[in-house]
């Protein structure tokens, strides 16, 4: 009976080493080992190959870049779009992959990272914790809400800044000192 106990035990760590190891285990998706299509939905799906002969097929796929602001063509994660999002595997470079699979990851990664730029900072106006912003983006005239003192505001590299408003949308400001001296001292309070 003891014995009986320890193998199963033994069994249950070894399936969750195997668990452990699968979530850890860093996949390369090539364009050798990999196809991506479009559903009739609009999103993206995988056939992949990987390690193994035998294909698999994800019906929709979450496109991810790791490096957003710096680095944004390589190092792009391929993830389960549900559940704890587990990545599939990691494309180095979006470049190597064919051209209308690129253009359909960076698509997907268009909307998923959509920021309009800050042009023009028209007025921010401050009131109760909040600051009221009246700018214009190169998607058009905006209005949008930021709460104070909560990191909402900050760098994504030099003079560059990414804003989050109270509905979770993001907009950058890609060179501050493109700005007007006016602006630049509204902007004063959150930088």
């Amino acid at each position: 009976m003891l014995k009986e106990k320890i193998k199963d035990h033994d069994d249950i760590l070894e399936q969750q080493n195997k668990v452990v190891e699968d979530i850890i285990t860093v996949r390369k998706i090539t364009k050798d080992n990999a196809v991506f299509s479009r559903t009739q939905g609009g999103f993206v799906s995988l056939c992949y190959t990987g390690d193994d002969s035998e294909a698999k097929e994800y019906g929709r796929v979450a496109v991810h870049r790791c490096f957003p602001h710096s680095d944004p063509t390589h190092y792009i994660s391929i993830r389960e779009p549900d559940g704890d999002g587990r990545e599939i595997g990691l494309i180095e470079d979006l470049n190597e992959l064919p051209k209308d699979m690129r253009e359909m990851l960076e698509e997907q990664m268009n909307l998923r990272y959509f920021a309009p730029k800050i042009l023009k900072v028209r007025h921010i106006r401050e009131e109760y914790g909040y600051s009221y912003w009246d700018v214009v983006t190169d998607k058009g005239a905006c209005r949008f809400t930021v709460r104070m003192g909560g990191g909402n505001v900050y760098p994504i590299g030099k003079n560059r800044y990414l804003i989050n408003d109270l509905d979770g949308n993001r907009f950058e400001i890609p060179d501050l000192y493109k700005l007007s001296a006016r602006e630049i001292k509204q902007l004063d309070l959150f930088i």
